[in-house]
């Protein structure tokens, strides 16, 4: 996602990185879907932009077989309280994912800031 704000160029960007579960049944599209999801969620807080935060946060978020979000936990902190906060709080926000089709499975999910 690209924002622009007070003539800055502001990027927040969300990918999948690795999912556990036993079997790799997890489908492209399902991946597809969980990123546009989170992508849309993301926003760069402002407090991190004023100070000038950027930084990568690496969280894992244990998904149930429905769909819901069970837990989420810091993999991998970006070195900004206020980032690893939002990286924190951004899968609650985006809600429910579509239910995986391997059933219940762990994500790690790279969640970038970066002032441009």
């Amino acid at each position: 996602m690209v924002r622009t704000i007070s003539g800055k160029c502001l990027v927040a960007a969300a990918a999948l990185v690795a999912f556990t579960t036993p079997v790799f049944a997890q489908s492209a599209d399902w991946q597809r879907q969980v990123a546009r999801l989170i992508a849309s969620k993301q926003t760069y807080p402002r407090a991190a932009q004023m100070r000038g935060d950027e930084g990568t946060v690496k969280v894992k978020v244990y998904v149930s077989a429905s769909g819901a979000i069970e837990k989420t936990e810091m993999v991998t902190p970006s070195g900004s309280s206020v980032l690893d906060r939002e990286a924190l709080a951004l899968p609650a926000k985006a809600g429910t994912f579509p239910a995986p089709p391997g059933g219940a499975t762990t994500v790690v999910l790279p969640l970038t800031w970066k002032l441009m």
